[in-house]
């Protein structure tokens, strides 16, 4: 599915990021949601901000390599001689949660982010959303 977003709502997500940490050490065999902080920002000065627990998938998949069928071989002219085979942790679903943010002393915005919803191995690439 095809989500449009607003241009604010695409440098949130990159302040979002750009702000995601969390501890190697913590991660088990699998595909995971994974609980971490992170501080939201209404733009890159901060006027307006706040701190939610968001979920991201974490975690690793199974890969294989092996010696590409004669078939392979004959159709890539013998340079495809190692076929493998991946898959990637990344997120099932997803959901929209409401975080409220403080500008200043006395004024309060909400705002709509997305978080994780469930996880699962699935094909390596970009971006689904």
């Amino acid at each position: 599915a095809m989500l449009s977003c607003h241009p604010a709502i695409i440098s949130l997500l990159l302040i979002l990021m750009a702000s995601m940490g969390w501890s190697y050490e913590i991660i088990r065999p699998g595909c995971h949601l994974h609980s971490f902080d992170v501080t939201i920002k209404s733009d890159r000065r901060g006027t307006c901000r706040g701190t939610h627990v968001v979920q991201a998938c974490v975690g690793y998949c199974e890969s294989s390599a092996f010696p590409s069928k004669y078939s392979v071989l004959l159709a890539s002219s013998f340079t495809h001689n190692i076929t493998s085979v991946s898959q990637c942790c990344t997120i099932g679903k997803m959901q929209k949660i409401k975080v409220r943010l403080q500008c200043g002393a006395i004024h309060r915005k909400e705002m709509e982010i997305f978080t994780a919803k469930s996880c699962q191995c699935d094909m390596c690439r970009l971006s689904r959303y």
